[in-house]
């Protein structure tokens, strides 16, 4: 294979599948997308029931744990990012959350220029096939299926959970990716006929028929190639390694980084990119000094907040080996029933306390009382909620400690070192307990085994949640864009690394600050828009929509 390239993509993640589609979609551009991990045709990958298999596999997963953190009383984090075709998106949720009106309109007022909701709205439209169909919010025919799974009709308990926010006096929002995000409604998926909507599956199937993308899978990537050309470092390719032989290829016009917001810091890095006390320390010469590059890391924590169900409806009756596998069976067949579905169908956004603009606490809604595992939590039924603060505060890093491409890089998240962190888990635990205790979840509600009814001070609860919270596997923000005057944001607005002529970054770690809610959609967003701005080409028109502001956000809860 001919290794010379106008575009060098690294990752076949959300965002790279994306690039590599619309950077080789006219048929003139030569593209070569690396990826570290091979195939995604795995039925654990595309039956979206199956989804706590995949991210628990290292043959799809990179084995990436935190350090012991400080503020979870000295435990170690599990951080699973996809090393197979569709990355992440290939061993999500699969849960199609945006983001709030004002996570965007905050990057532009970081220095983000160009990236307001009105300029990202077309391009989460292009991206996304809606159930319901395009409307001013929606995509109607974009390559992303996204839809309520079984719509709520195989379980009452969704419904009970959305009427019981109502009932605690939240309000309904039909559409959360619409018009309103906050109050409570059903769930959106990344589903198309009942199989995962990867990026893989959306966008690299369709681009990989054509002639000038090349798709390379098992290229441990070891390092960008840089020269310094009239006084200015320039990208010039990727140093690969495949099959125990170290390769180069080069790129003609750029070298694109879409490898996450772990890969991407760690491969900045290893180049000779980041911060010069970081490098040297690492044994690696540096080649241009970036502060920010590792820094700014952030990530939602959750919790699953757990009850017993009186009736015998939940999930957990789903549990046992003939029951699964005649959900495989049907899926398998028709593509329809349990298989089809990720069973979170219905959610939340609401606010911690008054004075947010915008709501800051997520649910996720499961008929059934699981562990992380995907196991039953306790003999029986149950049902549950993971719920947790969508804005941090507290920040970590992403930073190597050897010149070695295969050595884990060190992954400091600082969790719950924020005071605000540990105030907002407090009022996320009492506010959970009185929205589950409202009478429409009476006829189903058992005793509450998690957290359980004995924690009840500030101390207990604390002191809980720092022994339970786990990561809900958002890391992300760790190569952030923004103004020229921050000295920590390594890109500019159009995705440049400022210092480093023909070098670009697109994926979740080029946020300046974690979006509300999960991150593969805006990821695929960001991909979709960076896509236009390399090829040169006019960004859609900006769309200025109404969207709904609780009318005394200032001085009301709810």
């Amino acid at each position: 294979m001919e290794l010379n390239f106008d575009y060098i993509i690294v990752g076949a993640g959300s965002a790279g599948c994306v690039l590599a589609d619309r950077l080789s979609k006219d048929g003139k551009n030569r593209v070569l997308l690396l990826e570290k991990g091979g195939s995604d045709r795995h039925i654990f990958i595309q039956m979206p029931t199956a989804l706590s298999y995949p991210m628990n596999m290292e043959r799809f997963c990179w084995p990436f744990h935190s350090v012991n953190e400080v503020g979870l009383d000295g435990r170690s984090l599990h951080t699973p990012r996809g090393k197979t075709l569709g990355g992440s998106s290939s061993i999500n949720g699969m849960v199609y959350v945006r983001g709030h009106a004002e996570d965007f309109n905050q990057w532009q007022e970081q220095g983000a220029d160009g990236w307001s909701y009105e300029d990202c709205l077309p391009y989460f439209k292009r991206a996304e096939s809606w159930m319901g169909g395009a409307d001013e919010y929606r995509g109607g025919a974009g390559p992303v299926g996204t839809c309520n799974g079984n719509n709520m009709q195989k379980n009452p308990l969704y419904q009970a959970f959305i009427d019981a926010g109502v009932e605690a006096g939240y309000g309904h929002t039909d559409d959360y990716n619409g018009y309103r995000q906050e109050g409570f409604g059903p769930m959106h998926m990344t589903v198309k006929e009942g199989v995962r909507s990867s990026t893989s599956n959306a966008y690299l199937r369709r681009a990989m028929k054509r002639g000038n993308l090349s798709v390379l899978t098992g290229g441990m990537s070891r390092r960008i190639i840089t020269k310094e050309i009239e006084g200015e470092l320039v990208a010039t390719g990727i140093e690969f390694e495949q099959g125990g032989t170290i390769q180069i290829a080069s790129a003609n016009k750029e070298v694109i980084l879409s490898a996450g917001s772990i890969g991407s810091p760690q491969l900045l890095q290893l180049s000779g990119i980041g911060p010069a006390d970081t490098l040297k320390q690492a044994g690696v010469e540096v080649k241009f000094s970036a502060p920010g590059v590792g820094a700014n890391l952030q990530d939602h924590l959750e919790v699953y907040f757990q009850y017993e169900c009186t009736q015998p409806i939940s999930l957990n009756r789903k549990l046992n080996p003939f029951s699964k596998a005649l959900i495989g069976a049907e899926w398998i067949m028709f593509k329809s029933g349990l298989g089809a579905t990720n069973h979170f169908e219905s959610c939340a956004f609401i606010r911690s306390r008054a004075g947010l603009k915008w709501p800051d606490i997520q649910y996720h809604f499961l008929p059934a009382a699981m562990r992380y595992d995907g196991n039953a939590a306790f003999k029986g039924d149950g049902f549950q909620v993971h719920v947790g603060p969508n804005k941090p505060a507290s920040r970590g890093s992403v930073n190597i400690k050897s010149p070695k491409p295969d050595a884990l890089p060190e992954i400091r998240f600082n969790y719950l070192t924020a005071e605000q962190d540990i105030e907002d888990w407090r009022a996320c635990i009492r506010l959970t307990r009185e929205i589950l205790g409202q009478n429409a979840l009476s006829p189903f509600r058992g005793n509450e085994i998690k957290p359980g009814t004995d924690i009840q001070t500030d101390e207990q609860i604390d002191a809980w949640v720092r022994e339970n919270v786990e990561s809900a596997y958002h890391p992300s923000c760790t190569v952030k864009m923004g103004s020229a005057e921050d000295p920590m944001a390594v890109l500019d607005a159009k995705c440049r690394v400022r210092g480093v002529r023909s070098l670009r970054v697109v994926d979740s770690s080029i946020f300046p600050t974690i979006t509300n809610g999960n991150l593969n959609a805006p990821t695929i967003m960001v991909a979709e828009k960076a896509a236009d701005t390399i090829l040169g080409k006019p960004a859609l028109p900006a769309e200025d929509v109404p969207v709904w502001e609780h009318p005394n956000w200032m001085n009301e809860q709810r």
